[in-house]
């Protein structure tokens, strides 16, 4: 893997960038970034592939660059179970998180899924949900969280990371500081927490306290505004929240992610071109967002940004750093992955007495 001082400005920012597939008809698109900038990952989703071999062959490519590339790649998926399913249809679907829970299968469904992961050459897992259920089951969190009991969420959350983790799957913790604080969807509106500062330290905040605690080494953060605290600005896009509550007060190390700025949460403040820029200089790490065309232009602004000193190469650098770090960490490699004609059982989700999940699509 290659060095922090051996990266150009331009590769540095592209360790910056995770991108979202959104269908092959980008995919062009998508492995030229890989190769001009050396993007940090890309994120695959159900809608990218028909069935199981598309997915392994499209996988493929991608790893192909990522050892092309020397810096190997992020190959990463949003496989909580429930309604946010991304496997082909050859894959049975876990149930929700909430019926895990409720079943006592957190720990079994997350040595499944790192298991299956990483016999499909995922790497990087947009799960497990930390938020706290407060409504019904089919509300934008509802039942992908663990429980509406804190300690619950607490204890599920870190049962999952560490079996995850067995596989060299890099768990993500979301949607820091608590989509279950707030009734709206930031897929579709910016959300606001009313709750007072101190109320989610003592409740939300503290399934994502304990999980880094316990090793949880990427923290996304949700496109949320707290009453307080970020100034009417999405977290995401705070550098106070970022620099100095999550940093400091909170005293994280790990890597922080943006939930996909292309969401209607940021869109209506800023509009799909500005949100991009905004995210990365707010002080996250890795800045992810669904491809559109011309996106090219807005990466090489930031990196005039960077060369001109409008952006601060530091940061870049602690940024990368910390990337760098998580990939050593996880041992990511960018090997091909194997197609298997028979799926092996413990792969293909067979748990016994549960129900299997819809398999919804939920982005």
């Amino acid at each position: 893997m290659e060095k922090l001082e051996n990266l150009s400005i331009e590769e540095k920012v592209g360790q910056m960038l995770m991108v979202g597939l959104d269908g092959i008809k980008n995919l062009k698109q998508v492995k030229n970034l890989v190769k001009k900038y050396k993007i940090t990952g890309v994120l695959l989703y159900k809608r990218d592939y028909k069935n199981y071999r598309e997915m392994i062959n499209l996988i493929n490519e991608f790893r192909k660059l990522g050892r092309e590339n020397k810096i190997p790649l992020f190959i990463a998926i949003d496989q909580e179970g429930g309604r946010v399913n991304r496997m082909p249809n050859e894959f049975k679907n876990l149930p929700s998180a909430n019926m895990l829970a409720k079943e006592g299968l957190v720990e079994k469904a997350g040595e499944i899924t790192g298991k299956m992961l990483k016999n499909t050459g995922f790497n990087f897992n947009f799960a497990p949900v930390l938020d706290i259920k407060r409504f019904p089951d089919n509300h934008a969190i509802g039942d992908r969280a663990f429980s509406n009991s804190l300690e619950e969420v607490t204890k599920c959350g870190i049962e999952y990371i560490n079996a995850i983790k067995k596989y060299n799957v890099v768990p993500v913790i979301k949607h820091y500081p608590g989509h279950g604080a707030t009734a709206k969807d930031s897929h579709f509106s910016l959300p606001k927490i009313d709750k007072e500062k101190e109320s989610l330290e003592k409740e939300d905040l503290i399934p994502f306290n304990k999980a880094i605690e316990n090793g949880a080494d990427v923290l996304l953060v949700g496109h949320l505004r707290i009453k307080g605290v970020t100034h009417n600005l999405p977290a995401t896009m705070s550098k106070s929240f970022i620099r100095k509550y999550i940093r400091k007060k909170n005293k994280f190390n790990g890597v922080i992610i943006t939930d996909d700025v292309r969401m209607k949460a940021v869109k209506i403040l800023y509009g799909k071109k500005k949100a991009l820029e905004k995210a990365f200089t707010a002080g996250n790490d890795i800045v992810l967002f669904k491809y559109n065309l011309g996106d090219e232009k807005l990466i090489d602004k930031i990196i005039d940004d960077v060369k001109t000193g409008k952006i601060n190469i530091g940061k870049i650098n602690r940024s990368v750093k910390r990337i760098l770090k998580l990939k050593e960490k996880y041992q990511i490699e960018n090997l091909e992955i194997p197609y298997l004609e028979d799926l092996p059982k413990d792969i293909n989700f067979d748990i016994e007495n549960i129900k299997n999940g819809k398999g919804e699509s939920y982005e």
